[in-house]
């Protein structure tokens, strides 16, 4: 069983940047990594094995009552079996295809950044490799919904009406651009990994997709703490103290917005609005995971001089405010 634990009471504070690694190794790194190990989801899933066939009433599609926020749940585990797989296989293709609508986001963001970079810059190929790689993760997540066969919308309306525009901040406000990839990317991936640490049983379809997105994601993850680490520290006052009261405030706009199902799963299983406010979060349950999921982020923004009274009880006015991680991925759930 998995139970959420406080983080240590010691905080031991990041490395000051003249000790962090020389960002143009770093980006040699990164790009060195995407072209030795990378992945095709067509060629490391075996979509047609026999035991990835999705098939009618299959247990395994029930969510996790221990990692997914609307497992955890009391009205959904007090539903029939027969319900319970139904909505688990509704939620897991509307989190793909949320995922797929993000990727495209980020794939258009990443080129018109890389567009504008000047020759010779090693940013432009890492960003190119991880353009190519977040466009084999939209494949394999268009996959997965169209095996599942649920009809979903996948990220709420406002942020789909508004998505063309988004990319545009990866050329005006860079900053706010990778904020805002960290803001889908940091929750999707934290919670991945708990369903990947758990031990409950999930559709192997499922965990293909996870462990091949992760495994990927690591990269990409780091290639935004360590930009961001690099150039916001050499900005001025008025610019940084700015960046320390938007940057919460994207991590919990687009976290909402990603994470919580669109009107249409309300009304597809009838789901009381009142259990909708609990596990979208306000259970204290529910509000520990919200937390939870940017602890790697406030440990950056400590890194980057982002961290002031102000921005503090930005933080904790918006429901994520807690303890920063000691180190990148530190685990929120440990297990009993």
């Amino acid at each position: 069983m998995t139970t959420t634990q406080p983080r240590p009471a010691t905080y031991t504070p990041p490395a000051k940047q003249s000790e962090e690694p020389d960002y143009s190794q770093i980006l040699d790194d990164l790009s060195s990594a995407s072209v030795a190990r990378n992945f095709d989801p067509y060629i490391d899933i075996d979509w047609d094995a026999p035991h990835m066939a999705v098939v009618p009433n299959d247990p395994r599609w029930i969510l996790s009552y221990t990692v997914d926020p609307i497992g955890r749940h009391p009205w959904y585990q007090a539903l029939p079996e027969e319900e319970q797989i139904k909505i688990g296989m509704w939620r897991q293709a509307n989190v793909a295809k949320v995922g797929l609508q993000f990727e495209s986001i980020l794939i258009r963001g990443l080129m018109q950044y890389a567009d504008r970079l000047p020759n010779g810059d090693k940013r432009f190929r890492y960003t190119t490799h991880e353009a190519k790689e977040e466009c084999n993760h939209t494949l394999m997540f268009q996959e997965l919904v169209n095996r599942i066969g649920m009809e979903t919308k996948g990220m709420r309306p406002w942020l789909r009406r508004l998505s063309p525009t988004i990319p545009l901040f990866s050329t005006f406000w860079p900053t706010v651009f990778f904020f805002g990839v960290l803001a889908g990317e940091e929750p999707i991936d934290h919670l991945q990994k708990d369903f990947l640490r758990s031990v409950e049983t999930m559709h192997p379809a499922m965990s293909a997709v996870m462990e091949l997105h992760v495994a990927e994601e690591a990269r990409h993850i780091s290639f935004a703490h360590n930009h961001l680490r690099t150039t916001i520290p050499s900005k001025g006052p008025i610019t940084k103290f700015t960046l320390s009261i938007v940057m919460p405030i994207v991590m919990r706009v687009l976290c909402g917005a990603i994470m919580v199902p669109p009107k249409e799963f309300q009304r597809e299983f009838d789901v009381p609005k009142s259990v909708i406010k609990e596990i979208f979060w306000k259970s204290p349950q529910s509000k520990a995971v919200l937390s939870g999921v940017f602890g790697d982020v406030r440990m950056l923004a400590h890194q980057c001089g982002l961290m002031n009274p102000v921005s503090r009880l930005v933080w904790r006015l918006l429901g994520i405010d807690g303890r920063a991680s000691r180190y990148r991925s530190e685990p929120a759930y440990t297990a009993n």
